[in-house]
């Protein structure tokens, strides 16, 4: 059954405002961003961050803190981690705002290291305290001889923000990427342009025009000389980053004459020769099939556009990840809220979680 808001098992945390993006800031702290818009609902638009931890018998989420970002919601995130910097790119409606973060250790004394609202609340989730600068901040833990622990502290500071969608009504920027080498950022939107840009300079590189319809996602190559897009014309286009060029299409005739849309794609490298990539996307059915999958998962050469494995999946997809050794990768059902694990190269089911293990749910209004 998918989850309800009655059902509380397996709820990690609770934001109070819709969510629409969720990404690793670091390998223990989670970026969660939405908000309600510009209209004056009292929901407050912005992004929220959690650590996760584990205490030998459930996972656990506390919160650090919020960065609100006034009228404008935050509908896609990306995030980039240097020797010097972290970097965190937001799409804020027509727009894509830059956020250096500066993370920090800092230790407090003992007396002010107790915890703001004592144990930990239903939700396996511990509300920590804001400084008064506006940053990130969470509390000192105190260890049994009433010592500080140093923890980490967040502070974002806004840097440049682009216009990365041109519609003439109501632009949005729908996706945004950050190349593993961290010198290009792609995005997409409901105008149907792929804009490559430097990064973290934020300046055009490319734009690419051959969508007819906006962008669903994009991906870079592990090397990031490639990138993919899926758009809702039901294209998959796989380009050159350094000449701005289309290097193929992704092609396949669905049986029966069925149709089928992309949804997600991701690159993943090759285990054998981390010098070569893979391809993967998920599409769903337009309308019913004839006796059909719903969905699919697919596994392509992205030199030559070619399709070499195909996985038939009985309920529609919404979510697609690669681990970044390409070893592995995971899709996630729309409406069961089922997650299975496959082998990469074989596309052999390893692992099917029936329900959430970690939901990040919308809270009511505070």
């Amino acid at each position: 059954m998918a989850p309800s808001r009655r059902n509380n098992e397996g709820l990690l945390a609770r934001v109070n405002f819709p969510l629409f993006t969720v990404q690793m800031l670091t390998s223990r702290h989670v970026v969660v961003a939405g908000g309600g818009g510009s209209s004056k609902t009292g929901v407050a638009n912005g992004f929220e961050i959690f650590e996760l931890s584990h205490d030998g018998k459930r996972f656990i989420a506390e919160e650090l803190g919020r960065h609100e970002t006034g009228p404008k919601v935050v509908m896609n995130c990306a995030t980039h981690t240097t020797s010097k910097h972290t970097y965190l790119v937001a799409g804020q409606e027509s727009h894509c705002q830059l956020y250096d973060v500066a993370i920090t250790v800092v230790k407090q004394p003992p007396d002010d290291a107790k915890p703001a609202n004592g144990k930990i609340g239903n939700n396996n989730l511990r509300r920590r305290r804001l400084s008064r600068s506006g940053s990130s901040e969470l509390e000192n833990k105190v260890d049994g001889n009433c010592n500080a622990v140093k923890r980490l502290q967040f502070d974002f500071k806004a840097m440049d923000s682009i216009q990365t969608d041109f519609m003439d009504v109501e632009p949005v920027q729908r996706v945004v990427r950050i190349s593993r080498c961290g010198k290009l950022m792609a995005t997409g939107g409901i105008d149907g342009h792929v804009r490559l840009w430097s990064f973290p300079s934020m300046r055009p590189s490319f734009d690419l025009t051959d969508h007819k319809k906006e962008i669903d996602d994009l991906d870079f190559s592990p090397d990031s000389k490639m990138a993919i897009s899926v758009a809702k014309d039901g294209q998959a286009f796989i380009w050159c980053t350094s000449k701005g060029k289309k290097i193929c299409t992704l092609t396949w005739t669905p049986p029966n004459g069925n149709k089928y849309l992309y949804k997600r794609c991701r690159f993943g490298s090759v285990e054998e020769n981390k010098s070569r990539s893979r391809v993967f996307t998920i599409c769903n059915s337009i309308g019913k099939p004839s006796g059909q999958a719903l969905g699919y998962l697919q596994q392509w050469d992205p030199v030559h556009g070619t399709l070499e494995r195909s996985c038939p999946v009985s309920e529609s997809l919404s979510a697609l990840a690669v681990r970044d050794d390409g070893t592995f990768l995971a899709i996630g059902t729309m409406f069961t809220g089922s997650v299975a694990i496959y082998i990469a190269f074989s596309l052999q089911v390893k692992t099917i979680i029936y329900k959430y293990m970690l939901m990040l749910s919308p809270g009511p209004p505070s």
